[in-house]
C-alpha cells in the first residue's frame, strides 16, 4: 500500500487545549503530521487518513526532547479557531490606554 505524509506548522498565540489530551499546551508553533494511506481498487486515486499527530516539548527532559501525541484533526481545528477568535476580540493596545 502507498502511504503519504504531510507536515505543517501551526501557531497558537495563547495557551490551548485539545479534547482527549490531558495537558494544556503553551502558546507557540507546533508541527502537525498527517499520515494517509491510498485506497486501492478504485478507478481514481484517493487516500484515507490513518493518523494525525502533534509534536510537543517533552517536559522534564530538556529543550530538545519532543513527544508525539495522536490527535483528532477536528479538535485541532476547533482549538485553532478558538485561538483566532480570541485574537479578534482582544482590545487593541491604543484602546487599553484610554
Amino acid at each position: 500500500m502507498h502511504d503519504r505524509t504531510t507536515r505543517k506548522s501551526v501557531t497558537f498565540s495563547r495557551p490551548f487545549e485539545l479534547a482527549g489530551v490531558d495537558e494544556k499546551f503553551d502558546a507557540g508553533t507546533y508541527i502537525v503530521e498527517t499520515r494517509e494511506e491510498m485506497i486501492e481498487g478504485l478507478s481514481f486515486i484517493a487516500y484515507r487518513r490513518v493518523a494525525t499527530t502533534i509534536e510537543t516539548p517533552f517536559m522534564g527532559f530538556g529543550q530538545a526532547a519532543r513527544q508525539v501525541t495522536t490527535i483528532d484533526p477536528k479538535d485541532l481545528e476547533t482549538a485553532m479557531n478558538r485561538d483566532a477568535m480570541e485574537n479578534l476580540t482582544e482590545p487593541l493596545a491604543h484602546e487599553m490606554t484610554r
